[in-house]
């Protein structure tokens, strides 16, 4: 089967009621978990964008917790794990701003973390891509927010 574009779909959708659309969208959301945080996210969370920002830093917190290990091959599994899902977070936000503060976190729960990510030089080149990425999306906001999102990244900077 071959998958339709994103005009395709978008063409085919104008012409569908608003029953048949609330259709494929509950059967959309039986199939795979991410739809269904998706839709969540649409319809609870995204009016709400500061609650939703606490609350996936709340999540961060919780799993950085967790990370108890002194060995270094399960922190780097358990750091890949929460970037990953922060990122699919910011995925449903499609917000810059979003996306920076919730970066500017997670590299805050690195910089704490115990034992030190210095250590290890894949922790290490993580917390710098993730320096490098906020620096590239920063410089697309306004001046104002720009600095202030730069003096907090300028604390964090190993």
């Amino acid at each position: 089967m071959k998958t339709g574009t994103a005009k395709e779909i978008r063409d085919e959708l104008k012409d569908l009621t608003a029953d048949e659309l609330r259709q494929i969208v509950q059967r959309l959301a039986r199939f795979k978990k991410e739809n269904k945080e998706l839709l969540t996210y649409l319809l609870f969370e995204a009016h709400h964008e500061d609650d939703y920002i606490e609350n996936v830093k709340q999540l961060m917190d919780e799993r950085f917790a967790t990370i108890t290990t002194p060995n270094f091959y399960y922190i780097k599994k358990g750091i890949r794990k929460i970037l990953s899902d922060t990122k699919k977070y910011i995925r449903y936000s499609g917000n810059k701003e979003t996306e920076i503060v919730l970066l500017i976190h997670f590299l805050k729960n690195m910089s704490e973390f115990k034992p030190s990510i210095l250590k290890n030089k894949i922790l290490t080149d993580i917390y710098m891509r993730q320096v490098k990425l906020i620096r590239s999306r920063i410089a697309t906001l306004h001046e104002d927010l720009q600095y202030d999102y730069d003096r907090e990244l300028n604390f964090l900077e190993v």
